[in-house]
């Protein structure tokens, strides 16, 4: 006999915003092996600077609140190699800091993969539910998302539009991202990537029946249009 769809807390108890929410049909959808970390993935995407403050980082599981909303960088972006295969998603990262060193940690994603979904929640306690995407992240012109699963609060709908405003330059990149595991301790793990990325002005929209317009607003940022990367994200460690 199978175990019944909600004894599953790798995946129930993980933090994130209302919209996150995995209905009981779902849960007893989801496959259940997992593609361990570490991860090396290639992708584009486009994303943006959003403003902080205490509203973003309430956002965040409470041991993660102190030092939080730095900052906030929302992006779309396009898989096109992962462990998984490729897949489309859609984030929310809220920077802090904690004495001198800074971090990110995500209170909201969403993919149009189960296999990632499973592998997000199980391996670094990111809140991954799933998604439609139209357009093309990390392309110039419009791109939207919207949550497909049937939930309370899980009425979100987030759109894009990338006008560049310069050349592509290479960047390289570090950083740690921190998150609250269902059992309550706080792992960090290692993001390293490389890429090339123009930057763009990007017309935002957002329409959210729960928290996510607490971290993503309408309105027109300063973002990047990133034409192609390729990063690995680690292992977690307490």
């Amino acid at each position: 006999m199978s175990p019944a769809p909600l004894a599953r807390p790798e995946l129930t108890g993980v933090h994130g915003v209302p919209e996150n929410a995995l209905s009981e049909a779902l849960l007893a959808a989801l496959p259940r092996d997992v593609a361990g970390a570490p991860w090396d993935c290639r992708c584009s995407a486009v994303v943006w600077l959003e403003r902080g403050g205490a509203r973003a980082a309430r956002t965040l599981a409470p041991a993660l609140r102190a030092g939080a909303g730095l900052g906030v960088v929302g992006g779309l972006v396009r898989y096109e190699s992962t462990p998984v295969g490729a897949y489309d998603e859609a984030l929310a990262l809220v920077g802090g800091r904690t004495g001198l060193t800074p971090w990110v940690s995500v209170p909201f994603m969403a993919v149009d993969s189960p296999a990632s979904l499973v592998g997000g929640r199980t391996n670094w306690a990111l809140p991954k539910s799933l998604l439609e995407v139209d357009g093309v992240p990390g392309s110039a012109g419009r791109v939207s998302a919207r949550g497909v699963d049937d939930v309370p609060h899980g009425d979100w709908e987030l759109a894009a539009t990338a006008r560049p405003i310069g050349p592509s330059v290479p960047v390289r990149t570090r950083a740690e991202m921190r998150q609250v595991f269902p059992d309550g301790t706080v792992r960090s793990c290692a993001l390293q990537a490389q890429g090339r990325v123009r930057p763009a002005l990007v017309t935002v929209e957002v329409r959210a029946t729960g928290r996510l317009g607490e971290v993503l607003r309408s309105g027109r940022r300063l973002g990047a249009l990133v034409e192609s990367a390729a990063f690995t994200l680690g292992t977690p460690s307490a």
